[in-house]
């Protein structure tokens, strides 16, 4: 019979968010998958769990996948976990269950805490849709390929960073989003120190003016408002007449009525207000006449 992958979520900090069924199926495994042995040790001492552990992780996936599925495919039951929270996001995992799902393996979650998701509840900022990027890419052009892009976003966007990086993060960010653009900096979630600092990027910068960030940072960025993405829209039009607008779409092959629909949905307006606009406009060039 063909063993299978359970992901196992573990605790970001607090060994007490540890659930029963992780603990369970941690002592059944055959072979616990961890992506820094010495870091799970302590969570595996903590609960009494001492099956066999193997490493895992960023430069081993690929090769230590077909190992693990192999080991599946024999019978034997495999339990990932990462080095807090839920393995697959934002780490090697990911790679591990499309190896596993390409050979026929079953896998199955166990639950557990998330960080993204816990610093999205806490920050103070909208939940109901969120853009989770993790660490914004180490490579210049490709970390600039992101920014550009979150620059229009109008989600909530979840950054995790490194104290080390932090400040020159929090710099580029601001650059980006504008100094008076949200931000909640949420640091050591579930531990001693948790702190949740709810602030513009110009207020969480001179946070950090004359002292070093410390502990691991979760940044929960409030998306661009329907305010600011309407003024955008406007100032793109503003230089052509609703009668060119329409007549741009119509030249391009649409019906009149299409036609006044896009050039509504490209200011945001109802047809409607195209329509009225454009009675406005022909009578103004009547009388021109």
């Amino acid at each position: 019979m063909t063993g299978q992958l359970y992901l196992v979520g573990t605790p970001i900090g607090n060994l007490e968010d540890m659930t029963y069924r992780a603990i369970r199926i941690l002592k059944e495994a055959d072979v616990i998958a961890a992506e820094d042995t010495r870091t799970s040790a302590v969570l595996l001492n903590h609960f009494d769990i001492h099956n066999k552990v193997t490493s895992y992780h960023e430069f081993n996936k690929i090769e230590k996948a077909k190992v693990l599925v192999e080991k599946m495919l024999e019978g034997e039951n495999v339990a990932l976990i990462t080095d807090a929270g839920m393995p697959g996001i934002s780490d090697p995992g990911e790679e591990l269950v499309k190896e596993a799902y390409r050979n026929g393996i079953k896998v199955s979650v166990i639950p557990g805490p998330t960080a993204f998701v816990s610093a999205a509840v806490i920050s103070g900022l909208s939940t109901r849709r969120i853009a989770f990027e993790a660490f914004l890419p180490k490579d210049k052009k490709e970390r600039q390929r992101v920014l550009s892009e979150l620059a229009d976003e109008t989600r909530t966007m979840v950054i995790y960073e490194a104290p080390h990086h932090l400040k020159k993060t929090l710099q580029e960010l601001s650059e980006v989003f504008g100094s008076e653009r949200r931000i909640s900096l949420i640091r050591e979630l579930t531990k001693k120190y948790e702190e949740v600092n709810l602030c513009t990027f110009k207020e969480a910068l001179y946070l950090y003016d004359d002292k070093e960030p410390r502990g691991e940072y979760v940044l929960v960025i409030e998306g661009k408002s329907k305010a600011e993405v309407q003024a955008e829209i406007n100032k793109k039009y503003e230089n052509i007449s609703i009668k060119d607008h329409v007549e741009s779409y119509i030249n391009k092959g649409y019906d009149k009525k299409t036609a006044m629909k896009m050039a509504a949905g490209d200011r945001g307006v109802s047809k409607r207000d195209i329509y009225s606009a454009l009675l406005v406009e022909e009578a103004g060039d009547a009388g021109d006449k």
